[in-house]
């Protein structure tokens, strides 16, 4: 069985946004390839792709390590995330089609039940589920890599505080989908550069890790398994 490199550099950064791998923790394709039962050439193609997303870095006598990002590369992505949001609301009010509109406006329908009754986990997917779909509304490829790329290292660098009035936060999302759905571009962009703006203030640093902890536990990366995606893969 081939496992393609892309589904092994998902299951990378996964493990590096969820903290399996530490900050600063070396990466060797040996423990790797164990860890996701894959030859060492698929994890070489994917660390490249990753060093290329800045989640790693290749050091002198070290090799592939998690990149170490600093507060200031930490509060940029917001700031870019406050421009490229607002974009891509504004190309998805010209380029959605019905089925997007459906599949918003019923993420929309969800939020509001589920915050109506306070299942804040259910929240938290069904809000990444909304911004990941208004950003395939955009019909942009790379701003939907962009946007996308965002959201794994915000994930990664930042946790989020549930607003205080859920409730309040999906009724914007329904008047950011009711601006895409008349096709008013501007009033889409105004609308999400507002809501943008808002969330950035409930997102606060992670701790830094603990001093001396510069690897990923070795027990848990030498021994346990992760489910790689084989969906297309070719025997």
């Amino acid at each position: 069985m081939r496992i393609p490199a892309h589904s092994v550099c998902t299951a990378i950064r996964d493990d590096i946004v969820s903290g399996v791998f530490e900050r600063g923790g070396r990466l060797t394709e040996e423990l790797l390839a164990r860890r996701y039962g894959v030859s060492r050439v698929p994890v070489r193609e994917a660390l490249r792709t990753l060093e290329s997303e800045g989640f790693v870095v290749t050091r002198r006598h070290a090799g592939a390590c998690v990149a170490e990002p600093t507060a200031q590369e930490a509060a940029d992505l917001l700031e870019m995330r406050t421009l490229l949001e607002p974009l891509g609301a504004a190309r998805a009010a010209q380029r959605r089609t019905e089925a997007h509109l459906k599949v918003l406006r019923g993420l929309v329908r969800l939020g509001q039940e589920r915050a109506r009754r306070g299942e804040g986990e259910d929240l938290r997917s069904l809000g990444g589920w909304f911004h990941e779909t208004l950003a395939q509304a955009s019909g942009s490829p790379g701003l939907i890599a962009l946007l996308t790329q965002l959201r794994h290292k915000i994930a990664w660098m930042y946790a989020v505080e549930q607003p205080a009035r859920p409730v309040d936060a999906w009724a914007e999302r329904g008047a950011i989908v009711d601006a895409v759905a008349r096709g008013d571009a501007e009033r889409a962009r105004a609308l999400t550069a507002q809501y943008a703006e808002r969330a950035g203030g409930a997102h606060r640093l992670r701790r830094p890790y603990p001093p001396g902890r510069r690897t990923a536990p070795t027990a848990r990366v030498s021994t346990s398994q992760h489910d790689v995606n084989t969906a297309g893969v070719r025997h």
